[in-house]
């Protein structure tokens, strides 16, 4: 009988670790098909190349957490980031572009799947050098037509307000179950998709225009490191300062490939 009571915890903590395995293995195909079609929406519009990241490819936060980054550019608009971690109990997925050619704002999307629960934060961030241009304004009512995409899924609270807070224009947070997977999955991609849609309509930027859109995004970028982020604050404990900083601009938004 002393033997029984072990035998059963240990079983059950086996088909807890095969449960948490089934579920991950689902949310990252999930995720995948995601990301697949949100570049292949890219693609239709522009050429889409991958670039090497590095040391940067896979990075391990306290041993724990493993991220698979993978870098893009997108031929006359900018950087792409594609970074993916399966944590066992959570699996998450950020896509991030960083135009730097057309006057379009940075895409940043978060997709967090837990077993039962699922987050999603889609941002538009002003780092442009005229947020009151004609073109850009009617650019940002097609974004804002997400809102429809996204209604499906409940209200996420934000929690404490961030420094950032003021260059954000167009924002969704969201929460649903796994249920839900197919309305995630409509509002990652349809955000790709009218974003390579907006910015392909848009003129190119001059060459003035770009110095400063890329001094924009390179102060953003460092106030990241300087006054902090939640995602930015997890890298700079794990990494340190320098070398957060040095993957953002090599790698997470690309301003070192940008041209002067």
């Amino acid at each position: 009988m002393r033997y029984l009571i072990p035998l059963i915890l240990l079983v059950l903590i086996l088909l807890l670790i095969g449960l948490l395995t089934w579920l991950g293995h689902r949310n990252m195909t999930a995720m995948k098909k995601s990301i697949e079609e949100s570049m292949q929406n890219l693609a239709k519009h522009y050429k889409v190349s991958a670039r090497d990241a590095g040391s940067y490819a896979e990075i391990r936060i306290y041993g724990l957490m493993k991220f698979r980054i993978r870098q893009y550019d997108i031929e006359t608009l900018g950087n792409l980031s594609v970074m993916t971690a399966n944590m066992g109990f959570m699996q998450m997925a950020s896509f991030v572009i960083t135009p730097f050619e057309k006057n379009m704002p940075l895409l940043s999307m978060d997709h967090m799947y837990f077993p039962v629960r699922r987050k999603t934060y889609t941002e538009f961030y002003d780092l442009v050098p005229d947020t009151k241009d004609t073109a850009y304004q009617q650019m940002l009512e097609s974004l804002q037509g997400l809102r429809e995409t996204a209604s499906a899924l409940a209200d996420q609270p934000t929690g404490a307000a961030h420094w950032y807070d003021s260059l954000l224009t167009v924002q969704f947070y969201k929460s649903g179950t796994s249920g839900q997977n197919p309305a995630i999955h409509r509002l990652f991609c349809e955000a790709v998709r009218r974003y390579a849609e907006a910015a392909a309509a848009l003129p190119p930027l001059s060459d003035a225009q770009k110095a400063l859109k890329k001094q924009l995004i390179q102060n953003y970028s460092d106030s990241l490191i300087e006054k902090g982020g939640v995602s930015t604050d997890v890298f700079k404990k794990a990494l340190g300062p320098e070398t957060t900083k040095d993957f953002f601009d090599r790698v997470f938004f690309g301003t070192q490939n940008m041209q002067p």
